[in-house]
C-alpha cells in the first residue's frame, strides 16, 4: 500500500477538530486513507442501499449505533445527516469522532457550511502525487508514461490497464455523477463536451466556444463545467489580480486534476504518441500545475496558484503567492534548456520589482540547473518544489 502524504495532516486535524471531512474525486483513495489512519473506527458507506436508506429515514438510529463515532463514506448521498451530526458534535468536546468523505461538492459543502462550520476540518485528496508513487516504487520511467497513466490509485494498487480502467471510470463515475446532478440524457453530447474540455487544457476558458462547438447554449455549458468542477474532474486557475500598470487578462485557465484522464479523452492510446502530440506541452503544463496543487492540498493548505498574462501577450505560466511575495514559474516540455525560455520571467520580474521572488522553470529534462538566479527543475523533482510553496 502506498503511503499518502496527507496522512500526518489528517491525524493532526483529527486531534484538533470534532470531525474531519475528506473530499476529492471518486477513486482518489479517500476511503483507503480514512480506514488506514483510523482502523478502529466503524465504517459505513452511504453508497450501500440499506445504510443510505437508514441515513435518510432514521438518522438518529444510524448514528446512535456508533456513539463513539465512525467513518461515514460518500456522505453527500445523505446530506440531511449532517444536521444530526451537528447535534451530536455540539454535545461533546471529544476530537476526531467522525471522519466524513465525499466525492461531490454540490450539497456536501453547502451542508457542511450550514451544519458543521467550525466543527470539521476540511481536506482535499487528489490522485497520487509523483513523490507518493516514487516512494511506493510505482513511478513511471518516462515523462510520457507519467502523463499517459495519471495517478488514480487503482492503476497502481490493482495494476489495471490504463485505457480500460479510465474508460470505465468515465462511464461509471463521471457520467453517473453528471446524470445525477444535471439529468443529462444525451451522454454522447456530454462525452463530446468532455473531449473538447480535454483539448482546451492550459488555455483560457471560453465556455461559450465550448458550448457552441457542442450545440449548447452558454448557460448550459457553464452549468456542465460547474458540475465537472464539483466532481473534481476539472479546475480553473485564476489570473493574478496585480497588474503592475498593465491591462490584464481576467479569464481563468482550464485544467484537469489528472492527465491520464485527459490523455484518454484525447484518444491517446500509448505513451509514445505523446512524443509528437500537438498537446504535449499543454499536457505537461497541466501535470505540473496539478502536482503543485497536490502539494498544497496534501499539507492541508488552500491553493496559492495563479497565472499572469497581460493584453499584449506577456505571460507567466504560474505565480505562487506567499506572504505578499510572488514566485514566477514557467513550464516547458522540452528536454534541452533554451535561453528564450527565461525571457517572460525576466520581463515579469522587472515589472514586479520587490514583490518578485527568484523564478523557477520546470522542464522535461533530467538535470537541475541554475541560470541567472532562476532555479531549473527537472520534471522528476517537481514534488520538492511543491513542498516549498
Amino acid at each position: 500500500m502506498i503511503t499518502r502524504n496527507m496522512e500526518s495532516v489528517l491525524r493532526q486535524m483529527a486531534g484538533s477538530f470534532k470531525a474531519v471531512t475528506i473530499t476529492g474525486p471518486r477513486q482518489s483513495g479517500k476511503t483507503t486513507l480514512a480506514r488506514m489512519v483510523f482502523p478502529d473506527k466503524p465504517y459505513l458507506s452511504l453508497e450501500t442501499p440499506d445504510v443510505r436508506r437508514m441515513a435518510l429515514e432514521d438518522p438518529r438510529l444510524l448514528l446512535g449505533r456508533h456513539p463513539a463515532g465512525c467513518i461515514l463514506d460518500e456522505v453527500q448521498r445523505a446530506p440531511g445527516l449532517l444536521s444530526y451530526l451537528q447535534e451530536i458534535l455540539d454535545a461533546s468536546s471529544a476530537p476526531g469522532r467522525y471522519i466524513l468523505t465525499g466525492s461531490q461538492q454540490f450539497g456536501l459543502m453547502e451542508g457542511i457550511t450550514q451544519s458543521l462550520a467550525g466543527r470539521t476540518g476540511l481536506l482535499t485528496l487528489l490522485p497520487f502525487a509523483h513523490d507518493e508513487l516514487e516512494r511506493g516504487g510505482y513511478a513511471s520511467g518516462t515523462l510520457e508514461e507519467t502523463l499517459f497513466k495519471g495517478g488514480y490509485p487503482p492503476l497502481f494498487d490493482l495494476g489495471a490497464d490504463p485505457q480500460q480502467w479510465l474508460d470505465g471510470y468515465l462511464t461509471t463515475y463521471v457520467e453517473r455523477d453528471v446524470r445525477q446532478a444535471l439529468n443529462v440524457r444525451d451522454l454522447t453530447l456530454f462525452a463530446r463536451f468532455l473531449a473538447l474540455c480535454a483539448g482546451s487544457v492550459g488555455q483560457l476558458l471560453n465556455a461559450s466556444r465550448l458550448g457552441a462547438d457542442c450545440g449548447l447554449n452558454h448557460g448550459t455549458a457553464r452549468q456542465w463545467l460547474s458540475v465537472l468542477e464539483a466532481s473534481y474532474v476539472v479546475f480553473r486557475l485564476a489570473p493574478h489580480h496585480r497588474n503592475f500598470r498593465k491591462r490584464l487578462v481576467k479569464t481563468p485557465k482550464l485544467y484537469f486534476h489528472d492527465t491520464g484522464l485527459v490523455a484518454r479523452l484525447l484518444g491517446i492510446e500509448a505513451p509514445d504518441q505523446l512524443l509528437t502530440h500537438p498537446l504535449r506541452g499543454a499536457l505537461f503544463e497541466n501535470w505540473v500545475v496539478a502536482e503543485l496543487l497536490k502539494g498544497r492540498f496534501n499539507r492541508g493548505k488552500k491553493s496559492n496558484l495563479y497565472f499572469w498574462r497581460d493584453n499584449v501577450g506577456l505571460e507567466v505560466d504560474v505565480l505562487m503567492e506567499a506572504g505578499g511575495v510572488l514566485r514566477p514559474l514557467e513550464v516547458k516540455a522540452g528536454a534541452t534548456l533554451a535561453d528564450d525560455w527565461l525571457k517572460s520571467m525576466a520581463q515579469w520580474s522587472a515589472l514586479a520589482g520587490q514583490r518578485a521572488a527568484p523564478g523557477c522553470l520546470v522542464y522535461g529534462g533530467r538535470d537541475p540547473w541554475e541560470r541567472g538566479g532562476v532555479q531549473i527543475v527537472p520534471w522528476r523533482n517537481v514534488a520538492r518544489l511543491a513542498a516549498e510553496i
